[in-house]
């Protein structure tokens, strides 16, 4: 399902101004300290994608409560083709080359990202679960649930939303707020790619005027001075009318 790129930036300056405003309302910290514990077999996927780590690891717990049998993409297991969205994965050999495949080759394609502020990396949790949320307006259970950002509404089924279904896992924001507490380390430090910086414009050159020359100098140049003390040395000499 797709959303409309302004859509998007939408969503992205709404979950950045939800997560400035977000305080627990379950308890994350157990959670929490088991994704921080496998912090460095996180990493092995980082260095390859280039996802942060941290971003891998609340995957991995909502999508299948940490089990390392499973494809990170859906929760499928590991040695099987996949039957959930994305479908038709696998089977893998290991965890890390069933949660390559997901980060690079399935959609949102969280390996070609290159925001990894606040808003970016929540809007990429956000796409990775669905947009259904977004489009009604609400905050995703997905990215809230356990905050003080969501009261209910969950899809029970797919494309069936209940209002007042309450998702009962831990969001993927109050993880990341307790893994912070465990790992300073973690931080929303990567921006979207600027636009490049135009180089500067030449001055302009007036109508009528004439680029620099040997018998027309720029002005405050060496040339500039030289034409002025030869001219005044040919004044000297010119002979004064009358004399």
């Amino acid at each position: 399902m797709g959303i409309h790129m302004t859509d998007l930036v939408a969503l992205k300056a709404a979950n950045a101004h939800r997560w400035a405003n977000a305080k627990p309302t379950r308890n994350f910290v157990g959670v929490a300290t088991q994704l921080v514990a496998a912090k460095a077999h996180y990493q092995t996927v980082e260095k390859t994608t280039g996802v942060p780590w941290w971003f891998i690891a609340v995957v991995h717990e909502r999508e299948a409560s940490q089990n390392w049998n499973t494809q990170l993409g859906q929760g499928d297991p590991l040695n099987h083709v996949s039957v959930h969205v994305p479908a038709g994965r696998g089977p893998f050999e290991t965890w890390e080359e069933g949660a390559i495949d997901a980060l690079v080759h399935c959609a949102p394609f969280a390996a070609r990202n290159t925001d990894w502020t606040s808003g970016g990396s929540l809007t990429m949790l956000e796409q990775y679960n669905g947009i259904g949320y977004a489009a009604r307006g609400a905050p995703s259970p997905y990215i809230w649930a356990g905050t003080n950002q969501y009261i209910s509404g969950k899809f029970v089924r797919d494309g069936i939303y209940d209002a007042n279904a309450v998702d009962k896992q831990l969001g993927c924001a109050g993880l990341l707020l307790a893994m912070m507490t465990l790992d300073p380390s973690i931080a929303f430090t990567g921006a979207a790619t600027s636009p490049p910086v135009p180089e500067p414009l030449e001055p302009a050159i007036s109508v009528g005027s004439r680029p620099p020359s040997i018998s027309h100098p720029a002005k405050g140049s060496i040339g500039d001075a030289v034409a002025t003390a030869l001219s005044a040395i040919l004044a000297a000499f010119k002979p004064r009318k009358g004399k």
